[in-house]
């Protein structure tokens, strides 16, 4: 069975307890992380969504989510 990039999102969360949209990019060529954040959550999966502020590699301070599993179905 091929796994689907919703289950890759969640597999992540499950063993890493976050995961950001440019290790979903990085990691499982995902670009819509937060479409299957939103499906998880419809299923039942508590994720929180925490804003954090980074500084690029400009010299530019940037935000960005990190999404953090709270509790499993």
């Amino acid at each position: 069975m091929t796994k689907t990039a919703r289950n890759r999102v969640l597999d992540h969360l499950e063993e890493h307890g976050t995961i950001t949209s440019w290790e979903a990019i990085q990691n499982y060529g995902i670009t819509r992380l937060s479409e299957y954040i939103r499906q998880l959550r419809r299923d039942g999966y508590v994720i929180a969504s925490n804003w954090t502020e980074n500084i690029n590699r400009y010299g530019d301070k940037v935000r960005y989510v990190i999404y953090e599993l709270k509790e499993k179905v």
